[in-house]
């Protein structure tokens, strides 16, 4: 018997995050034997993923599954995974806006959707917050194509561009724009602002920390902040309905600060690490607390309301949210297909399900 198990893979760049894509019928359909082959395949108990194809950094320790609509209205499910190689943790709580940018492109080249003759529109069902979210890609000839002229900051050179628009984000993963039920909380005397759109997320002055907003990620590395970041994190994940946010990484972090070339700094976390650029689920909660009152977002930036745009500084550039009635939110990304073949996991670290099936 092989002592590993060969597993069809294709890995993808989707927007500034990167990760293998599968398809659903590929993995065990139980979530504790899907999560054993993830960790191995990625390399979990190890901080860099050394037996794996995980990696030192949480932009490219993610997975996207990839199945048939189990909803009406949609063309294919959309599981997210972020794993946590060094903990060994798989945590499917979230939507990930940026691999979301590759799943159209996938799904259409796997078959589970057809291509137009220019540009194609795919209706993904993301399992992991219920919501429906349109991608338009790239389809000339009824092909998928990588090659154009789009670019966005955090990645090289240009590509095709794919247009993600979340329409009625508000309550992803709680059911409420506010989950607290109030635009401001107070913890641990600090003010924050405790949303959820598309992703949920946990807004600080940052300044209120005794930062500028404007800082590269690497300065974050002090331990007393980001025990005090993480404190934060707990008791808001807390207020928001999670009782057990140590374990997620939801609510993610964000120190936000005024600017003037922009509608607003920010530094966001996953939820220790400040993300090189920022995630686009990420980038539409901030901008939808910029129209929200009360907030301290919509506070930092004055009276502003759909349509518009909000433009977000982040380390690597910038991003820009296109906030318009409905309420729905658009956000450029590009993707690009790396790799495709099998990708193995261990058979020694499957549970006897696995190994059974």
């Amino acid at each position: 018997m092989n002592d590993q198990i060969a597993i069809p893979c294709v890995v993808m760049r989707g927007g500034t995050s990167r990760g293998p894509f599968f398809l659903a019928s590929d993995l065990p359909a139980d979530p504790r034997a899907r999560d054993a082959v993830l960790l191995s395949v990625m390399g979990g108990g190890h901080d860099l993923g050394i037996d794996g194809i995980g990696g030192g950094n949480a932009v490219i320790n993610k997975v996207a599954i990839i199945g048939p609509a189990s909803v009406p209205g949609a063309d294919v499910d959309y599981l997210f995974a972020q794993v946590r190689v060094h903990e060994g943790i798989v945590d499917t709580s979230p939507n990930c806006g940026n691999m979301l940018a590759a799943v159209g492109p996938f799904a259409i080249e796997a078959g589970l959707v057809a291509a137009a003759a220019d540009r194609t529109q795919v209706r993904i069902h993301n399992v992991n917050t219920g919501k429906l979210i349109d991608a338009t890609v790239s389809t000339p000839g009824g092909r998928v194509t990588y090659e154009g002229e789009a670019r966005i900051d955090g990645v090289p050179g240009t590509a095709a561009p794919i247009e993600l628009s979340f329409p009625n984000a508000a309550g992803a993963r709680t059911g409420r724009l506010l989950p607290t039920g109030r635009p401001v909380d107070r913890i641990e005397g600090i003010d924050v602002t405790c949303i959820d759109a598309a992703m949920p997320v946990m807004l600080v002055r940052a300044a209120d920390l005794g930062w500028t907003g404007r800082e590269a990620p690497s300065e974050f590395a002090d331990s007393r902040f980001r025990a005090r970041l993480e404190n934060l994190r707990i008791e808001a994940g807390r207020r928001m309905g999670f009782p057990n946010s140590a374990t997620m990484v939801i609510p993610k972090p964000v120190l936000i600060s005024t600017a003037t070339e922009v509608t607003l700094n920010t530094r966001y976390f996953m939820p220790h690490d400040c993300h090189s650029a920022l995630a686009v689920t990420g980038a539409v909660a901030i901008a939808t607390a910029c129209v929200t009152p009360g907030t301290i977002a919509a506070e930092m930036v004055g009276p502003l309301a759909p349509p518009v745009p909000i433009t977000l500084a982040h380390p690597s550039g910038q991003l820009v949210v296109r906030l318009e009635p409905g309420p729905v939110a658009r956000v450029q990304r590009t993707a690009r297909r790396i790799f495709q073949g099998h990708v193995f996991a261990r058979r020694s670290h499957l549970p006897h399900s696995v190994l059974a099936a």
